[in-house]
């Protein structure tokens, strides 16, 4: 069963910003809030999710062949997406392996198109 583009939308809000929030406790040494860069960073990548008109057909903005970040918030998140990619399999592993088959299905649905 496929998922309708709201439920994406909304788990990839949640997953970009779980990220965010592991990032920050651990960089930052946040408790419970985040810090106001990854604060705002959280709230730049919901708006720019909200906007985006391939969701419906993408998995993951890491798939996307637009990049909709401006250059230095999307410097921010690749920093973020890097050092906690690795991490969330320990910290929230459903989401996690979710977000790995959705990859892997992504990458050969392309890989077929080719």
């Amino acid at each position: 069963m496929k998922p309708d583009t709201e439920t994406k939308r909304e788990r990839e809000k949640e997953m970009v910003s779980q990220m965010i929030a592991l990032y920050c406790k651990k960089n930052h040494h946040t408790k419970g809030t985040l810090c106001p860069d990854c604060a705002a960073l959280t709230q730049y990548a919901r708006q720019r999710s909200d906007k985006c008109p391939f969701m419906e057909t993408k998995t993951f903005c890491s798939n996307c062949a637009v990049h909709c970040y401006k250059p230095e918030m999307r410097e921010k998140i690749r920093c973020v997406m890097r050092f906690s990619g690795p991490r969330m399999l320990f910290h929230h592993p459903v989401a996690a392996m979710r977000h790995m088959i959705e990859t892997k299905k992504e990458q050969y649905r392309l890989k077929g198109r080719k």
